[in-house]
């Protein structure tokens, strides 16, 4: 038997690797299908069939940030900016609730408009609905997080992105690595589910440090785990570089699910832009949770991270429809619970 077809095994019977093991499970590309097959083993194993659904709500495309990658920096003139009411943000999450989803995620760029105060009232109305919330804002004090996570937040996520310190701050200028991962450190003592993820395919990116974004995710007992292929936007300094790979986004997340077996993992919106049925094929890679987006109207398109983005035409009920069907055509089924990590005893309250 090869190297790597033991490397695979160990994987799957262990839920461990070295970090030279996981650099040769990404560059190898013979064995990927048995990878895939062995991290979907692994999820059926302790997740079951079922998929759990997540409402996405982009509420805001200003941010103050100014990376380098990110169709909604700060110096993007090209992109009509959008903010939405509190009270539109909760009839979204009120919507939401009516198709089914038991989960909603309120992601926008980093928006000073939106107060403590505010996201306090937005969070303590959704919550009467009986919905689990995830918060996307952003890095925040830990003052400003537990405000949160008292007023009924369950989830934050927050992407690393990277966890090469220099490429990190080459490419999120003015940023500071140290203070992202204070951040995660942070909610996790507040007692979030904390999400985190990682850009496969940036410039200047080794497979070692892919491999350190694994292992770091393993290290904080991450809840939840993201991972997007790095699509060029036209808008932003790095718009000529080339497109992630899809295969290497997908190794990623197969390998995460061998190495974290009962975390989350979000088939990416970002996936299906690259490939066809992306979102499927990553559900059958290790993934367990997608994020159909429930935001109305031309803010669709204009939340405008990368080009080429799916379903910006479609409305939420089609969406929710949309991909009930591709579940269960890979013989899935939609969750119909709030869907936290099952290794987490953590009710919502």
């Amino acid at each position: 038997m090869n190297n790597i077809l033991e490397i695979i095994k160990k994987a799957e019977n262990t839920h461990e690797l070295t970090k030279e093991e996981i650099v040769i499970l990404l560059k190898d590309d013979e064995n990927r299908d048995e990878l895939y097959r062995a991290a979907d083993r692994v999820r059926k194993k302790y997740l079951g069939d079922e998929v759990h659904l997540r409402g996405l709500i982009e509420f805001s495309n200003i941010c103050k940030r100014n990376c380098m990658y990110c169709g909604l920096r700060r110096d993007n003139k090209n992109l009509k900016r959008y903010r939405l009411k509190e009270d539109e943000i909760i009839e979204l999450a009120k919507k939401a609730k009516s198709y089914g989803y038991q989960t909603v995620v309120l992601q926008s760029g980093e928006d000073d408009y939106y107060t403590v105060d505010k996201l306090k009232y937005i969070v303590r109305e959704i919550k009467k609905f009986d919905i689990a919330i995830t918060l996307s804002l952003g890095e925040k004090t830990y003052e400003e997080y537990k405000a949160y996570k008292e007023a009924g937040a369950d989830r934050y996520l927050i992407r690393i992105e990277t966890t090469d310190k220099k490429l990190y701050e080459d490419l999120d200028p003015g940023m500071s690595h140290e203070n992202r991962k204070e951040c995660l450190y942070n909610l996790g003592k507040l007692g979030y589910e904390v999400g985190s993820g990682c850009l496969v395919g940036l410039p200047n990116q080794t497979m070692e440090s892919l491999a350190d974004d694994i292992l770091f995710f393993k290290e904080i007992n991450a809840d939840m785990l993201g991972v997007g292929p790095f699509i060029p936007n036209e808008d932003t300094p790095l718009g000529k570089e080339k497109t992630g790979d899809f295969h290497l986004s997908l190794k990623v997340t197969a390998i995460m699910r061998l190495l974290m077996v009962d975390i989350n993992i979000p088939a990416t919106t970002a996936m299906e832009s690259l490939e066809p049925e992306g979102r499927s094929k990553a559900l059958m890679a290790g993934a367990n949770v997608v994020m159909p987006n429930v935001t109305e109207g031309e803010y669709r398109k204009l939340y405008a991270l990368y080009p080429g983005k799916i379903c910006v035409n479609d409305t939420p009920g089609h969406c929710r429809k949309c991909i009930t069907l591709k579940i269960n055509k890979i013989g899935r089924y939609v969750s119909d619970t709030k869907g936290f990590r099952k290794g987490n005893d953590r009710e919502v309250v």
